[in-house]
């Protein structure tokens, strides 16, 4: 697809929907359009106008329900997601103002991890008020990871990267895990998949999250696989467990406590591990198995490495 995006055909399409919302937006285009992030699963143009930079984002078609997924938020949760400007349905295009300045350069500049014990519970806010959408969120074509129908991904994964003997038997784990986090009752719901500091944004004081395309429905816990043991264990000098995630961990379990009983310290012990089967079948690139084979790893050992 990195052809396809950097085609001058393609390019031009894209270029003149932008004028042509900006004009009804009443904004006005002020320089050169730039594409500063190509991947094979989407491309972002970055837009100076009259009113600020503004976004574009566009994905492949297995990524293009992010488009109708952001409206949804931004209409439900517009403190937490950046201000919508316009989409394309058909191609799941989207426009948007600018998020501020990523949480990773405030975490550096701070030289504290302490704005996590902020998003965490604001995030987890998301999925609370996003439990009763299950239906509609799965119509936009939102991926279905629910613990119903993990185990199956998870097998079928397994024949995409021709797995040896050692992931394939772990079928079996998955489903018993799957068994023993839906005997908690917490209810399944939007997760982003993929929450790290590179998608959070600072802007005029709030937390702008970013980035939903591999967001699926889904044990709302599992984010804690990547957001905690993939990210905030390696502290600021990325020191694998150099950090105590158990205070992170509470702050995103804050508002989820005030609704549900149990013991979701341990429910979350059980995300955290089984998490990873959802990220590796959830963001498994064809062609690039190594990122895959991580995140088993991280499944079956709780290490990246082998």
């Amino acid at each position: 697809m990195k052809s396809t995006w950097q085609d001058p055909a393609w390019l031009a399409t894209a270029h003149a929907w932008i004028e042509a919302e900006l004009e009804r937006l009443g904004i006005r285009h002020t320089g050169t359009i730039e594409q500063p992030h190509v991947y094979q699963w989407s491309t972002v143009l970055r837009v100076p106008t009259d009113a600020g930079v503004v976004w574009f984002k566009a994905n492949t078609d297995a990524l293009r329900h992010e488009a109708a997924l952001v409206e949804l938020l931004a209409r439900r949760r517009p403190d937490s997601v950046p201000p919508l400007l316009a989409r394309q349905p058909d191609l799941g295009w989207l426009l948007m103002a600018d998020a501020g300045t990523p949480l990773r350069a405030v975490v550096a500049e701070e030289a504290s991890l302490d704005r996590w014990l902020r998003v965490l519970p604001q995030y987890a806010g998301v999925q609370l008020d996003l439990e009763g959408d299950v239906d509609a969120l799965l119509a936009l074509g939102v991926p279905d990871l629910r613990l119903g129908a993990l185990p199956t991904a998870y097998e079928r994964l397994m024949d995409e990267v021709h797995a040896d003997r050692r992931f394939r038997d772990a079928a079996t784990r998955v489903t018993e895990l799957c068994d023993e986090l839906a005997a908690y009752g917490i209810r399944e719901t939007l997760q982003h998949d993929d929450l790290h500091d590179g998608q959070v944004f600072v802007r005029d004081g709030q937390h702008l999250l970013m980035d939903w395309g591999d967001a699926c429905v889904s044990h709302p816990f599992f984010t804690l696989s990547v957001t905690l043991e993939g990210v905030l264990s390696w502290g600021l000098d990325d020191v694998e467990d150099s950090v105590d995630i158990g205070p992170f961990r509470d702050a995103y379990l804050a508002p989820y406590a005030a609704r549900y009983d149990g013991d979701l310290v341990a429910a979350s012990r059980t995300a955290m591990r089984l998490g990873w089967a959802c990220r590796a079948v959830n963001g498994h690139v064809p062609g690039d198995d190594k990122q895959t084979f991580t995140r088993l790893r991280m499944l079956l050992d709780g290490r990246p490495g082998p």
